[in-house]
């Protein structure tokens, strides 16, 4: 039988195969249970190498390149590059060996090849440790470099490899009045943990005190200063984490997705935090009523998201780009119909790409003679005046707070309707 490092290790060359053989991310693979017959601590490992070699499959493929005469098969590939980041961020050399040969060895596909993966990785563990740091940050791939360098400029787009590469803390948002975690108060007011372990065992977890949420991602719901009593629109909400900031502002939220799988997730959320707020499955184009103040995270591209999910620009190749951008635009302009006479709604979404943001916002500008950028909804505590555009959104980029460990790409305006 398997110990347990070579289960988790198993796992993690399954989801490597997934996301770079089927073109599957990391969370579809998840919520499919690819992982749920392992139990906790196998699961967060295999996640965990899935990630690590993700973030460092350019600088693997180069070592692994010096040692192979031609490139194996994709699941054996991925057992070397696995194997290969393990023992360049120092794992012991005999048991991450030992575990890839007997992987690839009890395959019936790929069992002959347990010779090749055993000496290459033992000379890898000989000389990749040290060649590891000398090697460049990991690049994006061309198809989503090469629109960010003509967007921001390549020293932005270096900026960002570099936090990508690093990966992200965990930030907290906390209910008010309460005490969270010790951990580094961010100018925005997020808490920010760099070494957060198992998160359900955090001080106020199981009393709801606060939850997992980018700091980036926490802006939105504060640029659109939710008051008590208002009733609030939150368009596409799971997991939830904008609904409770407004839910914790005393409003009367209706959390609206179509997605009866995450919206579990936003009921989960709410029960463990004891809030509330009318949940709904459906189709936001679909959705009527008239509201106070609208949320609308409109789904995306997800770029701004790569410093958590490192699948992603491997997964994914910009095709299904411009669907999205069309379906923003019909999403903002059905929630523009369902926002009162002098209310105001935030249009935001986790995106790089400034088509899925500055230009939807002037377009839209363009199009509606009732709607006008409210600048002033951007003066919050920790928002630079660098980072606000020139039609009035509020760009967020990953290589921001570089000292710090960054923050999710963001793109946020406060739009409103004339009364």
């Amino acid at each position: 039988m398997a110990d347990s490092a070579t289960t988790a290790r198993r796992s993690a060359i399954y989801l490597l195969d997934q996301v770079l053989g089927e073109g599957k991310l990391l969370l579809e693979c998840l919520a499919a249970g690819a992982l749920d017959r392992l139990d906790p601590e196998d699961r967060a490992r295999a996640q965990r190498l899935a990630i690590e070699t993700l973030r460092g499959l350019e600088r693997a493929d180069r070592l692994l390149e010096n040692h192979l005469r031609k490139t194996p098969d994709l699941t054996v590939r991925n057992a070397l590059r696995l194997g290969t980041v393990e023992l360049c961020h120092g794992a012991a050399a005999h048991g991450v060996v030992n575990s890839m040969v007997e992987i690839v060895g009890r395959s019936r596909k790929h069992g002959r090849l347990k010779g090749l993966v055993n000496a290459v990785l033992r000379k890898v563990a000989d000389e990749g440790p040290e060649a590891w740091p000398r090697m460049r940050v990991p690049r994006l791939p061309e198809w989503l470099r090469g629109p960010l360098i003509e967007a921001w400029g390549k020293e932005a787009v270096e900026g960002m490899e570099r936090a990508h590469f690093a990966g992200a803390p965990l930030d907290l948002t906390l209910k008010p009045g309460v005490t969270g975690p010790d951990g580094e108060v961010l100018p925005t007011g997020s808490i920010r943990l760099h070494e957060a372990g198992q998160v359900s065992a955090l001080p106020g977890f199981a009393a709801g005190d606060w939850w997992v949420q980018d700091a980036a991602a926490a802006l939105p719901a504060k640029v659109l200063a939710p008051k008590p009593g208002e009733r609030v629109l939150d368009l596409c909400a799971a997991p939830g984490g904008k609904t409770m900031q407004l839910a914790a502002a005393g409003t009367r939220v209706t959390a609206l997705d179509i997605s009866e799988a995450r919206m579990a997730r936003l009921r989960e959320n709410l029960k463990r935090t004891g809030l509330s707020a009318e949940l709904i499955v459906g189709d936001a184009l679909e959705h009527e009523g008239q509201y106070d103040a609208i949320l609308l995270d409109a789904p995306c591209s997800a770029t701004g998201t790569i410093r958590r999910h490192p699948d992603l620009p491997h997964a994914k190749d910009g095709s299904e780009f411009g669907g999205l951008i069309e379906l923003q635009s019909l999403m903002l302009a059905h929630a523009w119909g369902l926002l009162k006479p002098g209310g105001r709604l935030v249009f935001c979404t986790c995106s790089l790409l400034p088509d899925e943001g500055e230009v939807q916002v002037e377009g839209a500008l363009d199009f509606f003679a009732d709607m006008s950028v409210d600048r002033a909804a951007l003066d919050l505590p920790g928002v630079e005046p660098g980072w606000i555009t020139e039609e009035g959104g509020l760009r967020l980029r990953p290589d921001y707070w570089p000292e710090r460990g960054g923050m999710d790409g963001f793109y946020i305006a406060c739009l409103r309707k004339a009364g």
